[in-house]
């Protein structure tokens, strides 16, 4: 029975990496909206310069530190200040990815929005997908997915299998809440 248990956790850990981005890519589609969830390198700087090249029409950056201000978020990208003055929100709210995905329905629907970009670590996309489509079933979600340094070196390192085993454990719970309606509503 264990052995079996190890098994499935194997397979399902194998799936998982499989459904992670290994490159960035090339976006060439357009959106109402972008989206940035915080918390890897250069996450808020690539979001910027979706904006910057018209891939959507305003960004909201999910997660910012309370005490962050916009200019710290401005010299980030200095060139695009005008930008980012205009058509960039902060939400200080979010607190980790479920509540990432609250917000960003909060904005999306306040503004009309019927389809995002989401921008977030390659090795995250998968759960914050699942969060954000199950908040936001109606919108069409593109997903464009930061490659870290780290993860470019590959996968082979322990404290990167980790990172993503780790990433693994929180999207299969993220996936079991959202299927057991009282518990996705105690965590929504």
């Amino acid at each position: 029975m264990i052995l079996l248990l190890l098994f499935a956790v194997a397979g399902g850990f194998l799936w998982f990496l499989s459904g992670v981005p290994v490159s960035e890519i090339i976006l060439s589609s357009r959106a109402d909206g972008i989206v940035v969830l915080t918390g890897g390198a250069s996450r808020i700087e690539d979001a910027i310069e979706l904006l910057a090249k018209g891939n959507g029409q305003r960004l909201l950056i999910s997660g910012v530190n309370p005490s962050t201000s916009e200019r710290e978020i401005t010299r980030l990208k200095p060139e695009h200040g005008n930008i980012i003055t205009c058509c960039v929100d902060l939400d200080r709210t979010a607190v980790n990815t479920i509540t990432n995905a609250t917000e960003t329905r909060r904005w999306a629907k306040n503004r009309g929005f019927k389809s995002l970009i989401v921008v977030t670590s390659n090795y995250h996309m998968p759960r914050a997908m699942a969060e954000l489509s199950h908040q936001l079933p109606d919108i069409s979600l593109v997903a464009f997915p930061v490659v870290s340094e780290q993860l470019k070196a590959g996968w082979s390192s322990g404290p990167t299998l980790r990172l993503l085993f780790v990433e693994y454990v929180k999207y299969m719970a993220a996936i079991a809440r959202m299927r057991v309606p009282i518990l996705d509503r105690m965590f929504a």
